[in-house]
C-alpha cells in the first residue's frame, strides 16, 4: 500500500491530539544447551544495551521532527537496561543531559528505554524470555511512541521495523482526544488513515503475511505481521544447520514454526 498523502487542517490553537503508537517485535531463536541459551542470551544484551537503545530512540525523534531535552540511562546485571529521553516539538537551546539512576528493588530481565516527550514520551522495553525445557529463546522489545502536536509517530515506523531482527511484529495506533480548526469545529483525527499498512513500504509488507483488526470509528488501527520466508540457519545459534541431519531439522523447523504461530495468533495452539 502507499502512504496516505496528509491532509493539512488550519487549526484554532495549539494541536491537542494525542497519537500513539505501540510498535511490538519478537525474534525467535533455538537454543537446545545452557551455553546455547547463555551466549544468545548475552549477544542480545549487547546489541540492544542501553547506548543501543539510546540511539534508536534519538533516530526516532529526529525522524518526527521532535527535538531531545534530556536523556537518561542505565544498564542492569545480569542484563537489561533502561533509558529516558525527554524530546519537544520545537527546537531547544541546552545539550541533552544524561542522568543515571540505580534500580530501588529487584533487577527485572530484559532492558527498558523510557523518552519522555514535553507533550509525550517515548519508551522502550525489552524482554530476553527462554524455557529450559523446550529450547525456544525469545527477544522481545516493546517500543511506544506517544506525541502531541502535529507531529506523527507514524513517521518512524519504517526505521523501527529495519531496526530489530523481528520475527513477528504487533502495531497499534490510536488517535486521542480531539483538537479544533479555525472555526472552533473540533476534530477528533487530523489526518487520513484506513490501515497501519499505508505505512509499511511494499518491499516491507511483501516480507510479512499481516491481518488486520481496525475499529475505524475509534481511531483505532492493529496490524500484525508473520516473516513469510523460513531459513533454519537464522534460527540457530552459533552453528548452521547442514551440521543437524534432516529429523533433527524438521524438529527444529516445527517447534520455531509453532512459536512463532502461538505469537501471532496470540494464543496456544496444539501441535502434533
Amino acid at each position: 500500500m502507499k502512504l496516505t498523502p496528509k491532509q493539512l487542517v488550519e487549526l484554532h490553537g495549539f494541536n491537542n491530539l494525542t497519537k500513539s503508537l505501540s510498535f511490538n517485535m519478537y525474534d525467535i531463536c533455538y537454543t537446545e544447551t545452557k551455553e546455547e541459551r547463555e551466549a544468545y542470551i548475552n549477544y542480545i544484551d549487547e546489541q540492544y544495551n542501553a547506548d543501543r537503545l539510546t540511539k534508536i530512540l534519538s533516530n526516532v525523534t529526529d525522524i518526527i521532527g521532535a527535538h531531545i531535552l534530556n536523556v537518561a540511562k542505565q544498564d542492569y546485571v545480569p542484563q537489561g537496561a533502561s533509558v529516558t529521553i525527554l524530546v519537544s516539538e520545537g527546537p531547544v537551546d541546552e545539550s541533552p543531559q544524561e542522568s543515571f539512576e540505580e534500580s530501588p528493588g529487584p533487577i527485572p530481565v530484559g532492558t527498558a528505554v523510557v523518552g519522555s516527550l514535553d507533550k509525550s514520551h517515548i519508551t522502550v522495553h525489552t524482554y530476553p524470555e527462554y524455557h529450559p525445557a523446550d529450547g525456544i529463546s525469545t527477544f522481545r522489545a516493546d517500543i511506544d511512541v506517544s506525541t502531541c502536536g502535529e507531529i506523527s509517530p507514524l513517521k518512524a515506523l519504517n526505521y523501527l521495523i529495519h531496526s530489530f531482527e523481528t520475527d513477528v511484529m504487533t502495531m497499534d495506533y490510536r488517535v486521542r482526544g480531539f483538537t479544533r480548526d479555525v472555526t472552533g469545529h473540533k476534530l477528533f483525527i487530523d489526518h487520513e488513515i484506513n490501515s497501519i499498512q499505508n505505512y509499511i513500504p511494499d518491499e516491507v509488507q511483501e516480507m510479512y503475511d499481516m491481518i488486520d483488526v481496525n475499529v475505524y470509528q475509534e481511531n483505532i488501527f492493529h496490524t500484525k505481521c508473520k516473516l513469510r520466508d523460513f531459513n533454519l540457519d537464522n534460527y540457530l545459534f552459533g552453528y548452521t544447520k547442514d551440521k543437524l541431519d534432516v529429523e533433527k531439522q524438521a524438529f527444529i523447523t516445527d517447534k520455531i514454526k509453532a512459536e512463532m504461530d502461538e505469537l501471532f495468533y496470540g494464543k496456544n495452539m496444539n501441535h502434533n
